[in-house]
């Protein structure tokens, strides 16, 4: 896939003229709302087998020729280099897909053997309405290979049958599926949720249902009530007992811990409780995984990060999820809500002291609307990525990226004069994640929340990777 930034002017006719790809293949890649309706600034998902790549420190055409499965000589060619040796880091190359020549007698089958891809992955990317008719002459496109394998899991708070259709959307990108959240109690009870039809559907789309628990709420930050777990070893093992049982009888395979702002001289009773879990959970057979705080450093103050021991959840679980998400605060002000600079910092740390095949990247898919001049406590109002196109779109406002955070954004006016700053995902910040899980070598990706529609997250993530399927 490629990323085309709409320029004043352009329509998307003469943007799929350009690439050769077909109006309605681009329509329903991003799903557009409004085909004849573009603003400046909106990125567009270009379905090609062709690529850019940005040179890293130490690679070499040969290495990238072998990553992309195709020749030095075709990148030579595309990108007009005059001396192979002489590429360096931060030069952006055109990867051209490899091609092929039908010639009589040949089949796809054989086609897709020759070049070693899958039969599927060859009728899907050349639109092949019947795979037993292939004339001589016609120019195929090679799919690429060696997309790296990764894990995927996701969030979701709309619970009972609403859950359904989002799962039944989103399911076939997910490795977990994660209902949020059941919340613990003082004596080690659980506030139950309605999770059976979420972990119904996400048997369906064979997505593996892991069990959430949490210690806050909308209204209450929860510090107090981790601590009256955490110092009792009698509440625990009946907390535990409790989480047991319901993943027995729910079809749950993993838990997820997020405790929140736990107190910092809970810390260590905090790890004692993880090692608990993990012992008596991994004797059932379910695996154990724990939600951090964005930390960048060891020491990181506030209520949030202090007893999140990244080290010691990274030694004791069997895999973190990292929340690199919320700078840009519903009750704060304007900005990033995932700003590539802030997450870089904390992947930075965490691959210090926890190991990379354990390490899940955090993704929030949703926007955020503020009022300015902004008035501090004044709640932001949440919404899709989609919506946030359809307001550009409304206000007739371009859109901007900052460059440093890697996170479009935009300004607008609204109908009783009052000005609005929205920042959003798209796939250009979408790619710019996906790339730090391959050069990190991260185990995958986290979403917070499945329902907010991004079809463009979607699509990128499929072309990025090979996600795994655990049943």
């Amino acid at each position: 896939m490629l990323i085309h930034v709409v320029k004043s002017g352009e329509s998307l006719w003469q943007i799929a003229n350009n690439y050769g790809v077909t109006l309605a293949k681009i329509i329903n890649l991003n799903q557009l709302p409004n085909p004849n309706r573009l603003v400046v600034g909106q990125t567009l998902v270009i379905p090609t087998e062709d690529a850019f790549h940005t040179v890293r420190a130490g690679e070499s055409l040969w290495r990238i020729a072998q990553v992309y499965g195709t020749t030095v000589q075709a990148i030579i060619q595309a990108n007009r280099i005059a001396n192979p040796n002489n590429i360096y880091p931060g030069l952006r190359l055109y990867i051209p897909a490899r091609r092929h020549v039908v010639r009589p007698g040949e089949t796809l089958w054989g086609i897709a053997q020759r070049y070693g891809v899958s039969l599927q992955d060859l009728i899907k990317v050349n639109d092949i309405q019947d795979p037993n008719i292939v004339y001589p002459g016609t120019v195929l496109v090679i799919p690429r290979k060696g997309r790296p394998v990764t894990e995927v899991n996701g969030y979701i708070y709309e619970l009972e049958e609403k859950a359904v259709p989002i799962i039944k959307e989103d399911g076939q990108y997910l490795t977990y599926l994660s209902p949020f959240a059941y919340l613990i109690k003082e004596d080690g009870s659980l506030q139950s949720i309605e999770d059976i039809p979420a972990i119904r559907t996400a048997y369906d789309e064979k997505a593996v249902p892991m069990m959430a628990i949490t210690n806050f709420t909308v209204t209450e930050r929860g510090e107090n009530l981790a601590h009256v777990v955490l110092e009792s070893a009698e509440i625990q093992t009946r907390l535990l007992t409790n989480i047991i049982n319901v993943m027995r009888e729910k079809g749950y395979q993993g838990l997820n811990i997020d405790f929140e702002n736990v107190l910092p001289a809970d810390r260590e009773l905090y790890n004692q409780f993880l090692v608990r879990a993990v012992d008596r959970l991994h004797k059932e057979g379910f695996f154990v995984s724990s939600a951090l705080a964005p930390k960048a450093r060891a020491d990181q103050p506030g209520l949030l990060y202090e007893a999140h021991d990244y080290e010691a959840h990274g030694r004791i679980l069997d895999f973190v999820v990292l929340m690199t998400y919320e700078w840009g605060y519903r009750l704060g002000p304007p900005q990033a809500i995932s700003p590539f600079n802030e997450i870089k910092r904390v992947i930075d740390y965490a691959v210090t002291v926890i190991p990379t095949n354990k390490i899940f990247l955090g993704f929030q898919i949703y926007a955020r609307d503020w009022l300015l001049p902004h008035v501090q406590g004044q709640e932001a109002e949440t919404f899709s990525c989609q919506e946030a196109i359809l307001r550009a779109v409304k206000y007739g406002a371009a859109i901007r990226y900052d460059a440093i955070a890697q996170s479009p954004f935009y300004r607008y006016t609204d109908e009783q004069g009052r000005m609005h700053e929205v920042w959003f995902e798209d796939a250009r910040s979408a790619q710019a994640k996906f790339d730090l899980v391959k050069n990190y070598n991260l185990r995958g990706t986290s979403y917070w929340a499945l329902g907010y529609p991004f079809p463009q997250n979607w699509v990128l993530l499929e072309d990025n990777f090979t996600i795994q399927k655990l049943i």
